[in-house]
């Protein structure tokens, strides 16, 4: 299968969650508000610096075949979904609308990576990139991570990083890592 990912067209899957929403940078405190806080509260979420900025200038370089991945259940799917729709992102970014999956386990982010033959993926979550490990060439193990970065995997601590990464992997082609 690796060998089949350095001949598709470069596709990109973005995490949502302290990749895209910066909930632990609320004022009124951090995750909690996003996920229990009331409706302005919850809109009040800030973006990750540079993030929706870094993803309008990669948009045109996939082609417009990115998409917004997450884990997560029905009410923070819909909270999600209000707060792309509030802070204008899908305008802002270029994702298309219908460019974003949702499942209920980090796990199930694999199918949705086979589903959509994505060559590339940015995920905070270590449980994630495990799990999509083979399916996905290149890898961003995105923010501080607790322990080091799998050989499998990119450490990109910040959005520049993201970029600075996936854009050298479109220069260079470079292949698939096993």
């Amino acid at each position: 299968m690796l060998g089949r990912m350095t001949e598709k067209l470069p596709r990109l899957g973005i995490d949502i969650g302290r990749v895209i929403i910066d909930g632990a940078a609320h004022p009124n405190g951090g995750d909690t508000a996003f996920f229990s806080g009331d409706e302005a509260t919850m809109l009040a979420t800030p973006e990750v610096s540079g993030a929706v900025e870094t993803i309008a200038r990669l948009v045109p370089l996939f082609d417009g075949r990115v998409w917004l991945v997450s884990k997560c259940g029905p009410r923070v799917q819909a909270r999600t979904l209000r707060w792309l729709a509030a802070h204008d992102i899908h305008r802002r970014s270029g994702i298309a609308r219908d460019n974003v999956r949702f499942c209920r386990a980090r796990a199930d982010k694999r199918a949705h990576c086979v589903d959509l033959a994505l060559t590339h993926f940015v995920d905070d979550h270590p449980e994630v990139h495990a799990a999509i490990r083979g399916t996905v060439a290149h890898q961003y193990f995105f923010g501080p991570q607790r322990r080091p970065v799998p050989d499998y995997g990119q450490p990109a601590t910040t959005w520049a990083d993201v970029e600075r990464h996936i854009v050298g992997t479109l220069r260079t082609g470079s292949p698939a890592r096993p």
